[in-house]
């Protein structure tokens, strides 16, 4: 947006949420950003790790959503790769529509609308910056065999379980659907009424306890409720009979598809974080400010407004930013830590009992997997999948990622495999203070003790350890709505993203709570309603009320 620019914003976190306000507030309004990130690279949970040349994404970042506003705002950033003439053909709601390469139609108006931005800052086009059509398989692997994902009632499921637990499964389902347990008062509760008691016990309990460190008893059916959605095995079976019978579409935008259930995704040629540095060169290129390793101090408040906020550098150094806005995407816990106004003690106990899951990646650099391709959509010997689920309670290890089919672009070398071995735990844990060689170790003994690798095929290591990944549904959290109250009395502070709202969110959830956001502050709105509703109450949310 042309023009002189009145007011500022300070947006606290340079991950996916921010940086899209960022760009929303550059391009619409008359609002200059000033953006703080602790760390030296953008992306905060989407960011791309790079070691000697092979590259990590931490955690899997599928760009996919069922919003068009998210799907096209990627497209725009990130074209689809000209690798087939004309672009991909997709349907959705009985509909069909196509995403282009550049130069045609829909693709062409999105590049035309991202260049009239960048035209004004002088920017040339990066011809890298492009998004890759990947297919999703992902699969569970359990009892050293491999499960479909999500479970399916196939022949196949019944004859890796044995009949004597299928049956109790398929017995322990119906028993469910027709006498399910009222009220539901936990995540265990809203699990065995979706799936039965001894389908939870067998892929549910073990998993789930593992990612949160917690009983599934002490976790709320709020968790469940946003991220599991309407899946259920009425769905899972119903999905396997259209692919059965060939009626399954290839469908990007896959509006009718449970997000568990997607069979492809757009994905960054040089992981998420590629996507994430290209709109933080376009923020900075259009006149907004990215101060890298640089953390908020204290928020000036006067009555229900933020004045300014007082900041530290890498260096020590310390400055105050007048602004007329805030976005704020740190974890809630310390946020309200640095608002030097009054705070009622009912919201510090709350915001100080708020609890989150840490969360370690290891990379493997291989020669080679023990397990072997065994489907025709794998190639040179890879099995196909992009995320494998370890199930088997008697490792640590909770998912696999294989990055050479995420995309080939993260290896270095084509003919090596690049895994990373995913850890949940807490920074109060054992785990999380173990030395990084010793933690590479124990991935590379599990990963051989279940049968995945040989320890001695291993090349290289690398150790990433995140904090404050995963906002957990347990502790404080039933009081949360105190937390939200207070804060959104602020008129001018908006929180957005995931830890920012403690609130489970995809990555595109998290841009839609920052695109929303700017929506407000275009229309004069001080209201969060709407803000809190993303993945709630909107499209994307498949369980409509």
């Amino acid at each position: 947006m042309s023009g002189e620019r009145t007011r500022t914003a300070v947006i606290i976190g340079a991950g996916p949420a921010g940086l899209t306000a960022a760009y929303e507030l550059l391009t619409r309004s008359d609002v200059r950003p000033i953006v703080l990130e602790k760390n030296p690279d953008v992306g905060g949970l989407s960011r791309t790790i790079q070691h000697h040349g092979n590259l990590m994404d931490i955690g899997g970042h599928r760009f996919f959503s069922k919003s068009d506003r998210v799907m096209n705002w990627w497209l725009m950033h990130l074209p689809l790769e000209a690798s087939a003439a004309g672009g991909a053909e997709i349907s959705y709601q009985h509909k069909t529509r196509r995403i282009e390469t550049p130069g045609h139609s829909d693709a062409q108006a999105r590049q035309n609308a991202a260049a009239a931005a960048e035209s004004v800052a002088g920017l040339a086009p990066n011809p890298e910056a492009v998004m890759l059509l990947r297919r999703r398989q992902s699969r569970i692997y359990f009892l050293r065999k491999f499960f479909a994902y999500p479970i399916q009632m196939s022949r196949d499921t019944l004859s890796k379980l044995g009949m004597k637990r299928a049956v109790r499964i398929l017995l322990s389902y119906l028993r469910a659907a027709l006498f399910p347990p009222r009220p539901v008062k936990n995540l265990e509760d809203f699990f065995i009424r979706r799936f039965g008691k001894e389908l939870y016990l067998t892929f549910f309990k073990s998993y789930t306890e593992k990612v949160w460190g917690v009983p599934c008893q002490q976790i709320s059916a709020a968790w469940g409720a946003q991220r599991v959605k309407s899946l259920s095995v009425r769905k899972s079976l119903t999905h396997f009979l259209k692919q059965s019978l060939g009626r399954a579409t290839r469908d990007i935008f896959q509006k009718q598809t449970e997000t568990s259930l997607i069979e492809q995704f757009l994905y960054p040629k040089y992981g998420p974080g590629q996507m994430w540095r290209e709109v933080a060169r376009k923020v900075e290129a259009l006149g907004g400010e990215i101060l890298r390793q640089t953390q908020p101090l204290r928020l000036e408040t006067v009555g229900p407004s933020v004045q300014a906020v007082h900041v530290v550098d890498g260096a020590g150094q310390q400055r105050r930013i007048a602004c007329d806005f805030v976005f704020s995407t740190m974890p809630v816990k310390e946020l309200v830590g640095l608002l030097d106004g009054p705070v009622p003690d009912n919201v510090r106990e709350v915001a100080a009992g708020l609890q989150y899951r840490d969360f370690i990646a290891v990379g493997l650099l291989l020669n080679s997997l023990r397990i072997k391709k065994d489907d025709a959509n794998a190639t040179g010997g890879l099995v196909a999948d992009t995320w494998i689920y370890l199930q088997d309670p008697d490792v640590l290890a909770g998912r696999l990622l294989i990055f050479n089919n995420w995309s080939p672009y993260l290896v270095k070398d084509p003919s090596k495999v690049w895994i990373g071995v995913e850890y949940f735990c807490c920074e109060s844990d054992k785990l999380w203070k173990l030395p990084e060689e010793e933690m590479a170790r124990l991935a590379m003994t599990e990963l051989e003790k279940i049968g995945i690798i040989d320890a001695r095929e291993v090349l290289d290591w690398h150790v990433e350890r995140v904090p404050k990944a995963y906002p957990a549904y347990f502790g404080a959290y039933e009081r949360f709505g105190e937390v939200q109250e207070f804060v959104d009395g602020f008129e001018n502070l908006f929180l957005v993203g995931r830890n920012g709202m403690h609130k489970y969110n995809n990555q595109d959830h998290s841009m839609l709570t920052a695109m929303v956001a700017v929506d407000n502050i275009i229309a004069g709105r001080t209201e969060k309603s709407n803000i809190w509703a993303v993945n709630t109450e909107m499209e994307y949310h498949e369980e409509k009320s």
